[in-house]
């Protein structure tokens, strides 16, 4: 299905630049940034998919709640409730099994930084489903950022004190989130859902996502499991609310924006925010690996979101 008007890689570089897209693309990265070492604490006598699970209740209920007093409508019918099992459970179900999965082997630093390759199976897919146009500067851009992520990666893999094979599996479980997650992604360029309100769509998408969680969890974990501890209620709300609700509100907007390439640059930025707060909070200490890692990300970053137009295609869904 073709939309009816073509997009070009420069109309996405500029509304990129646009405030209402920039400011939000600050937000989510700092909150993403923060979030990896909240869903660290997360990680004890919880089973994690239920963590998922109370984490998705709380954003779905939060999401419910705004469409309500936004007076969204909710009704998106039988098509719209089947793209929001197509999108919802990749995104709410497996990605984030896999991830909260990965932190039992490896640090969540290196989760973060290789979640940073979300830009590579994002940018293929839009290229391959949406024909999504890549500018020759994108591509260079794009490669001198992961070469960025890169070195932080192998900055990680130097200070890990796991065994080796815990460091591959964990990787193995972060790539098949970011697969996961990239699937999500891509479909919010598909016509279909981009006429559909975000609001609406995120809220139903969170509850299948809610309910596959709940399901696995009984079948594999048997009933919920409760942690009375504060910390980890209240790092679940902030897990539900500000990097559930708020945060994926936002990054969808940018989705349908400007396309699932330049919105992933959020995993490239977010390693480094990770960093920094395990600077901040778990005394992290900075190489000179690491600190070339992110000048070469954020160069990487600069050189992609300048690039210039090239030829246009159209958009299908």
């Amino acid at each position: 299905m073709t939309a009816p008007a073509a997009i070009k890689g420069s109309e996405h570089d500029r509304a990129f630049l646009k405030p209402r897209i920039f400011i939000p693309f600050i937000i989510i990265t700092l909150i993403w940034g923060s979030t990896w070492i909240v869903i660290r604490d997360q990680l004890g006598p919880v089973p994690p998919t239920w963590s998922v699970t109370y984490r998705y209740i709380i954003a779905c209920v939060a999401m419910f709640a705004y469409a309500i007093a936004k007076r969204v409508p909710l009704g998106v019918g039988r098509e719209g409730h089947l793209l929001a099992i197509g999108f919802g459970f990749p995104q709410f179900f497996l990605n984030f099994n896999f991830v909260y999965a990965a932190e039992h082997y490896i640090t969540s630093g290196v989760v973060a930084v290789v979640f940073a390759l979300l830009l590579v199976p994002n940018s293929a897919l839009a290229w391959a489903f949406l024909k999504h146009p890549l500018t020759r500067r994108f591509v260079v851009g794009s490669g001198v950022a992961i070469a960025g992520v890169g070195l932080l990666f192998l900055n990680e893999l130097r200070e890990a004190i796991v065994a080796p094979e815990a460091v591959l599996i964990g990787i193995g479980l972060t790539l098949l989130g970011v697969l996961s997650a990239s699937v999500s992604n891509v479909m919010q360029g598909m016509r279909a859902l981009r006429e559909r309100p975000i609001v609406a769509m995120l809220a139903w998408g969170m509850f299948y996502g809610t309910i596959a969680n709940a399901v696995f969890g009984w079948a594999v974990y048997g009933p919920p499991v409760i942690e009375y501890r504060l910390g980890y209620w209240l790092g679940l709300v902030y897990l539900g609310l500000f990097a559930s609700a708020l945060a994926f509100t936002f990054y969808f907007g940018i989705l349908r924006e400007v396309g699932p390439g330049r919105a992933a640059y959020s995993s490239l930025i977010v390693p480094i925010i990770a960093m920094a707060f395990s600077t901040a909070l778990e005394d992290y200490r900075w190489s000179r690996l690491a600190v070339a890692g992110c000048l070469l990300a954020l160069a990487g970053l600069y050189i992609a979101l300048r690039s210039r137009p090239e030829v246009s295609a159209t958009t299908q869904s």
